[in-house]
């Protein structure tokens, strides 16, 4: 591993097709297209127009970085299956970068020890994970359903101080009680996701500076799948 890695980053765990290339400690192209559907197709030809645009190539990176959600479960799995297959054939790590670590951000010094994400969940829930000193504390966990009645669940216990990020950071900070406002600090802004894949990059940098302990990227779901079985009666299997 060089120094000052070549990553290429991608996420496709919403409705959109994102990537990055991070090389000497900068982002140098970026794409990022709106879509429901169709990651599956998009992906690997704007891999390969980020790197061409560039003059880069595919034996030239050290790493392949992922976004691995919590977010729609195809994209999801569209992006670590090609993640993990791109890194077999270039034999460079895979990482995988989580929506939380997203809306965290980079690693920055003198921050907060302890913190919270809050990301936006489906059917007006709310996903939340606890960090402390840069790493999870635990898995991440879903509260309640709707966005005000969450605030009437157990809230976890968090240490004074403790930053609460994301889109329901002051809805959190607020549901703590009077007088939160001066003991935990917030950030209540939303995941930019046009941008999401360059903070991607540049999160997967920090994890390649210990490569000995990364694991391959694996989809992080908070909730199980909406997927109803089939109504049709099955096939009948001749002999």
């Amino acid at each position: 591993m060089t120094a000052r890695p070549r990553i290429l980053a991608f996420d496709t765990s919403g409705p959109h097709c994102a990537a990055a290339l991070l090389i000497d400690d900068k982002i140098v192209q970026s794409r990022f297209e709106e879509m429901k559907r169709g990651q599956a197709e998009q992906l690997m030809p704007m891999l390969e127009e980020l790197l061409q645009a560039e003059g880069a190539v595919w034996e030239e990176l050290d790493a392949i970085a992922v976004g691995v959600g919590p977010g729609n479960f195809t994209g999801i799995r569209i992006g670590v299956s090609a993640a993990r297959g791109l890194a077999l054939a270039l034999q460079v790590p895979a990482i995988g970068v989580s929506a939380f670590e997203i809306a965290r951000g980079p690693a920055s010094r003198g921050g907060p020890e302890h913190q919270i994400v809050t990301l936006n969940g489906v059917r007006d829930t709310v996903f939340l994970q606890r960090f402390r000193s840069g790493h999870p504390v635990d898995e991440p966990f879903l509260l309640g359903s709707g966005r005000n009645s969450w605030l009437d669940t157990d809230l976890p216990v968090l240490p004074v101080g403790t930053e609460l990020i994301g889109p329901f950071a002051e809805n959190l900070m607020l549901a703590l009680g009077m007088g939160a406002q001066k003991l935990y600090p917030f950030r209540s802004a939303d995941i930019d996701w046009p941008r999401a894949s360059s903070v991607l990059a540049r999160i997967a940098a920090e994890k390649l500076s210990d490569a000995a302990n990364i694991a391959p990227p694996a989809p992080l779901y908070v909730r199980a799948a909406d997927a109803a079985p089939a109504s049709d009666a099955p096939p009948v299997i001749l002999p």
